[in-house]
């Protein structure tokens, strides 16, 4: 298990990717990628708002809590979900092998994968980055400010040095 610092934390808050103020004006940047990108949601208010704007997530990981309040947003839509656990601050080896699994059942059978994590999914980016294949996006959440759309391709080597300060436990 990998956990985060007191002290790292501001560094992990900074977006990872470019911020947009809202899922609607990040969408023409995914309209450009064309169908081949795969597309990973993270967040609860993320999740549903792609959802609201028409964008089905391959990937999409919620753990129904909104700035640590409990989420009244119904994530459904046509998935697989997988559970799993993951407490604040940290990410799990369990965590790390939901996503690779929801990844694999993304590339070999074509679903779309909910991963529903108890506890918090907010270091799930960093997993998501690391793993993900080339040409994939990411959407997570940046609280007060809006979305991040991440391209895997540009940010895994900050994804693996965000790995490194990270404390294993």
């Amino acid at each position: 298990m990998l956990v985060l610092k007191k002290e790292m934390r501001s560094e992990f808050k900074k977006p990872i990717g470019t911020l947009y103020p809202s899922i609607s004006h990040a969408k023409g940047s995914l309209l450009s990628k064309g169908d081949k990108s795969l597309v990973i949601s993270i967040g609860d208010v993320t999740t549903r708002k792609m959802l609201d704007e028409g964008i089905i997530p391959d990937i999409g990981i919620v753990d129904n809590m909104i700035e640590r309040e409990p989420s009244d947003h119904e994530i459904c839509y046509d998935n697989v979900t997988l559970k799993t656990k993951n407490p604040s601050g940290t990410i799990t080896d369990q965590l790390w092998r939901t996503i690779k699994e929801g990844f694999r059942l993304v590339e070999k059978a074509g679903y779309n994968v909910l991963i529903v994590v108890e506890g918090e999914e907010d270091l799930s980016a960093i997993p998501c980055i690391v793993m993900a294949p080339s040409g994939s996006l990411i959407f997570y959440g940046q609280p007060g400010e809006g979305v991040v759309l991440c391209e895997v391709d540009k940010m895994k080597e900050k994804a693996e040095d965000l790995i490194k300060k990270l404390e294993e436990a």
